[in-house]
């Protein structure tokens, strides 16, 4: 686990006005950019939904802004080496881990019930069904038993001790009092009948320091607090988070006053930022975080057009990335050489790299057998046009620029790029995680620190209809020792050689290439000036599982 600071790039901008009276403020408006496809904490993967979900929820553990892992709902961290994690020899040679947890003694759900073990066993059975479509499968399936200890303590025996075992963010748990009678009446159609979908606003299902109070389909979500929240007292009376997926329209109303607060998670993109800090720098605090945000293009393998990997590695070679980050973020967004950031202590330095090489880009296009046609796109023997389609989250401006250099530099090296976008509900409810684009889905990944690749790069992560479309290696990357060295890394508790795994796993994704790596985000947070408490962490954990710390200063 990592145990240092990442660099941080803060930067503040003074303020020339004072600040209207903090005291007169107890409402808070948010807008971000996506609307969540789904609020059921463990079916499907959205960084919309995350957001709000850390308004109304809690994980057992989660990193801080300093990238230490903490406990949240849990009472005391299980390490080994305070005996709350304690690793087991198994029959065939392997290590497993009994892992105990307490839940906190106030956590209760909205509704009064308390937060208990029984939910822990349902949340568990819900996980563990192939049927119910849970994203993050893989945790689940590794609990072999849960030994009940009374209503709020329990151990976890895992079938496998890992670097990573007293991670708990992928375990949010359920309300099995709720919930437990809709799995009950079918796993197959669960994800369809789940009350955080059909009646979000039930109070039962939120134990966070807000529970959401009202819903609008595609527009906003008003939150108010929760009475029956175990930690500090939240300051603000009703916080509305308001979906504007068109960015221009999102900064128009931060302007205009509609909004108090643009989500750095999900809010303008670093460009963006950098120009509305040159504008209206002194009427907000604009900080940038750089983090574990990994934008990217998904290549569907499925794809008859991409299945060549000189065809993969050409596209990559004919752009100018570089370029790319100069121009359009100020050379603040590094290129990426694979999914893992420099940031992170397990990143390799001697992955294979691709620059701008348009030349050697058509040379490997003509050994993969495409030739330009009549009109300059290339085609193959059998005729087949080397034409494939973009597509990302409609209405953000900055991919949307982006498409555009990129469909007009792989134009230059014979390959026609046609652009198809969705309302991101759409793109990541149903069109990534069906596998559903044609051949290209550029959008980003958030990880936590070290954070292994088993739910994105493994063969048995590839979302199929017979498992529930679970799992998010969307490309369709199947890889023998890709999946052996998963399989390694998880359970090598020595750091240095756990290393090495790591570094081998970078070189077959810079060499296969299943995605096409593009630049790391830094996070843009454009902040009244009257609001305090946000703090920027740069990973997977949102700064919303704080929010009972946000207040006026």
């Amino acid at each position: 686990m990592i145990r240092r600071r990442a660099a941080l790039a803060l930067a503040f901008v003074a303020g020339l006005f004072a600040a209207a009276p903090a005291a007169a403020k107890d409402e808070l408006t948010i807008g971000f950019t996506q609307y969540p496809a789904t609020l059921h904490p463990i079916i499907d993967s959205m960084a919309a939904k995350s957001y709000v979900l850390g308004m109304t929820r809690r994980p057992f553990t989660a990193y801080d802004k300093d990238w230490v892992l903490r406990c949240m709902l849990c009472v005391e961290l299980p390490t080994v080496e305070n005996g709350l994690a304690k690793p087991v020899d198994r029959p065939d040679g392997t290590k497993g881990v009994a892992i105990t947890l307490a839940i906190h003694p106030g956590a209760t759900w909205g509704d009064g019930v308390p937060v208990s073990t029984q939910d822990v066993a349902f949340t568990i059975e819900v996980g563990r069904d192939d049927k119910s479509g849970v994203a993050a499968q893989e945790f689940y399936k590794r609990v072999e038993r849960v030994e009940i200890h009374d209503a709020r303590r329990f151990t976890l025996h895992m079938e496998k001790l890992t670097y990573q075992y007293n991670d708990f963010g992928d375990f949010q748990l359920l309300p099995a009092h709720l919930e437990r009678p809709i799995f009950a009446a079918g796993a197959e159609t669960y994800k369809q009948r789940t009350l955080f979908d059909a009646d979000p606003t039930r109070p039962g299902l939120h134990f966070g320091p807000y529970r959401i109070d009202q819903v609008v389909a595609g527009s906003h979500l008003v939150l108010t607090p929760n009475p029956t929240w175990f930690g500090d007292k939240p300051h603000f009376r009703k916080i509305t988070i308001r979906a504007i997926e068109n960015t221009a329209a999102l900064e128009a109303n931060l302007l205009s006053g509609s909004i108090d607060y643009i989500a750095g998670e999900l809010g303008l993109t670093l460009d963006q930022a950098l120009a509305f800090e040159k504008r209206h720098g002194a009427r907000f605090d604009i900080a940038y975080k750089p983090g574990l945000v990994y934008e990217h293009i998904d290549l569907n393998l499925d794809n008859p057009l991409l299945k060549d990997r000189r065809v993969r590695q050409a596209l990559l070679l004919a752009l100018d990335r570089e370029a790319l980050n100069r121009q359009l973020f100020e050379g603040k967004q590094p290129v990426a050489a694979s999914f893992v950031n420099p940031l992170d202590r397990v990143a390799a330095t001697d992955t294979p790299r691709y620059g701008f090489e348009p030349v050697r880009a058509q040379a490997l296009l003509d050994e993969a057998g495409f030739r330009p046609g009549p009109d300059g796109i290339r085609v193959n023997a059998a005729g087949q046009r080397l034409a494939l389609e973009l597509g990302t989250t409609a209405g953000n401006r900055t991919r949307e620029s982006v498409q555009q250099v990129l469909q007009n530099q792989w134009r230059r090296v014979g390959v026609e790029v046609r652009i198809k976008n969705d309302p991101a509900r759409v793109f990541f409810g149903e069109i990534t995680r069906k596998r559903g684009f044609q051949a290209m889905a550029m959008y980003a990944w958030i990880s936590s620190p070290e954070s292994g690749p088993r739910n994105q790069l493994h063969s048995k992560s590839i979302p199929t209809e017979a498992n529930n479309f679970a799992g998010q290696n969307y490309p369709g990357f199947a890889n023998a020792e890709m999946d052996e060295l998963i399989d390694r890394l998880e359970v090598e508790l020595d750091f240095d050689r756990r290393k090495a795994i790591w570094a081998r796993i970078q070189a077959i994704y810079a060499t296969e290439l299943p995605v096409l790596p593009l630049y790391f985000r830094a996070e843009s947070f454009i902040v009244p000036k009257w609001l305090g408490g946000i703090e920027p962490t740069g990973h997977l954990h949102y700064t919303s599982l704080r929010v009972e710390h946000w207040k006026p200063r």
